[in-house]
């Protein structure tokens, strides 16, 4: 079974574009349109290292975590296709409407080099700002901390994506906190797709509360530690689909280089 990326690519959809973007729906790598399903509103105080990933307008179609003043991590899927110059990031700004915060330009977008689907992993992407955001920044997880991910652990994810699949974006950043799932149960939702080494499972076995579209590339925290990037799922807080996330601990080493570079 193929899920959908939780990323969204437009914010003011025409007739044809809306016409196509339908059909995407229907293909298994398509684009969606996600946000937190079932959990609450929050913050950027609250959360400073959460930034929205815009177009050059100010569009947000994804989220990504700030992990030193000028790198941002996020999904691979976000940023096929984008150039530095099409892409900017926002923080401090807890309303999509909103007009505060501090915006960032790209001047480097590092796509891990394997990627090519979010259903075949590799699902992550660094980018590095133009100037530095003056905001708290998260620690993530090193590659040996792989016993994070134990089944039934409470883990924090974030967004501004739908808050019921295929429906409309959350002006105000929310969060929820989702159980991870054990690795036996997330492959026998998801077959093939689910690949163990490059994913990592969180959600309600009977659904109701998950990441949705939109919230592609934002963070799933784990003890406050960023622990895995939004990247796919079936649908949005559907039971028996839980979300599935990249899991951080098997790219951490390269992020670390994207990092320091």
């Amino acid at each position: 079974m193929s899920g959908l990326t939780r990323a969204r690519k437009t914010a003011v959809v025409t007739a044809a574009v809306a016409a196509a973007a339908a059909a995407l729906l229907s293909a298994p790598t398509a684009e969606a349109d996600t946000r937190i399903v079932g959990g609450t509103t929050t913050t950027t105080s609250a959360y400073p290292f959460m930034m929205q990933i815009t177009d050059a307008s100010q569009n947000q179609f994804c989220g990504g975590t700030l992990v030193s003043p000028t790198k941002v991590v996020t999904a691979a899927h976000c940023m096929a296709g984008e150039t530095p110059s099409g892409v900017r990031v926002v923080g401090g700004r807890t309303y999509l409407n909103g007009s505060d915060g501090t915006v960032a330009k790209v001047s480097d977008i590092w796509v891990h080099p394997d990627y090519t689907t979010a259903t075949r992993g590799d699902d992550v992407a660094v980018l590095t700002l133009s100037t530095s955001m003056p905001y708290a920044t998260a620690s993530y997880v090193g590659s040996s901390d792989t016993g994070v991910y134990a089944a039934g652990t409470s883990a924090r994810i974030l967004g501004w994506g739908t808050t019921s699949s295929g429906g409309s974006s959350s002006n105000q950043l929310r969060t929820a906190t989702v159980p991870t799932v054990s690795d036996s149960s997330c492959a026998g939702s998801y077959g093939s797709d689910f690949v163990a080494s490059d994913m990592v499972c969180a959600g309600k076995t009977s659904g109701g509360v998950d990441s949705c579209q939109g919230d592609s590339g934002g963070p799933l925290l784990i003890g406050g530690v960023l622990a895995g990037i939004t990247s796919w799922g079936e649908g949005c807080a559907q039971a028996g689909y839980p979300g599935v996330y990249t899991r951080l601990t098997t790219f951490s080493a390269e992020v670390t280089d994207q990092v320091r570079s």
